[in-house]
């Protein structure tokens, strides 16, 4: 239980990747942190590209950086919807500028890219999206995981147990 006491955000919409929203969340409870879920709406159930669902615990209007200790961030088609909205990306700044950990795997770099912090920055994506992390002034490599200050990375759900076990170092870290 290294992590009790910490509290994490994982951010939540429809078409999430459902290995990449349940996978790190498990790991990180397994360590003994609080792990919920914000989204648009709080109480709104979500339904992940497989069928596998994920409510709501508190709505985007409700996160509060200063209260959190770290951020996750899903793949599949969920973050092309997550990063529109401001709430969001004023969490992913103030996260990012207090060092806190924010981890995001495959298509969650497209959250990144929107909130502006991705200049300088070593980053990994699903290769699908490398255009748009380079041109939001990241160096992408092509790495299972990418660890740069408070920024853990991920390709795709087969880079899980390293992204997973990064993501909890971080914590552990901070």
């Amino acid at each position: 239980m290294t992590l009790q006491g910490k509290r994490v955000i994982c951010l939540l919409d429809d078409e999430f990747e459902d290995l990449e929203l349940w996978y790190p969340v498990y790991r990180v409870r397994e360590e003994g942190a609080i792990v919920e879920f914000a989204g648009p709406q709080k109480g709104k159930t979500h339904i992940g590209k497989y069928g596998v669902p994920a409510t709501a615990d508190l709505s985007y209007e409700e996160m509060d950086a200063s209260s959190i200790d770290g951020l996750l961030v899903p793949g599949g088609w969920a973050p092309d919807k997550i990063r529109r909205y401001p709430e969001v990306l004023r969490l992913v700044q103030e996260m990012d500028r207090s060092g806190k950990p924010i981890g995001q795997i495959c298509h969650a770099g497209w959250v990144l890219v929107s909130a502006k912090i991705l200049q300088g920055r070593k980053v990994t994506s699903t290769p699908g999206i490398r255009d748009d992390m380079e041109n939001a002034g990241a160096t992408w490599f092509d790495e299972a995981v990418v660890v740069d200050g408070n920024l853990i990375s991920a390709r795709r759900p087969p880079d899980l147990p390293p992204y997973a076990k990064a993501f909890v170092d971080a914590l552990k870290n901070r």
